[in-house]
């Protein structure tokens, strides 16, 4: 139970931090960049420590990649998967027409979604 208590509480922290950093983008990079480059360092010196060979931590990281999912989706990426199994073509196979039909989609999406959201605050507020 406590320690249901405690994911809880980091979840609303960084929900809390994210949302913060989120209006300031050069800020958020610049944090999120150390501290990225700060974990991998730790990685780095703790496998070092252990003793542990440049071979025996390729053979471990990618099993570990492998079985969480995050191999293929690392290396590739999410968005070249999910256009390849749709069919689309690549960026530099598109025309300009095509380009600008897909911009407008989704500008329309955007609008539809920004109404959907207006209603719901004015919804909310009603509500208050």
């Amino acid at each position: 139970m406590i320690i249901k208590k405690i994911l809880n509480f980091f979840d609303k922290l960084e929900d809390h931090v994210r949302t913060s950093l989120s209006k300031y983008p050069i800020a958020y990079a610049l944090i999120g960049g150390v501290g990225i480059v700060l974990f991998w360092r730790g990685v780095w010196g703790l496998s070092e420590e252990i003793g542990m060979t440049n071979l025996e931590a390729l053979i471990i990281s990618t099993i570990i990649l492998l079985l969480t999912g995050l191999f293929v989706s690392y290396f590739i990426g999410d968005r070249f998967i999910i256009s390849s199994l749709k069919g689309e073509k690549k960026i530099i196979e598109k025309t300009k027409e095509e380009i600008i039909n897909e911009e407008s989609e989704i500008k329309k999406v955007l609008t539809k979604l920004n109404d959907i959201e207006n209603k719901l605050d004015e919804l909310s507020e009603d509500k208050k």
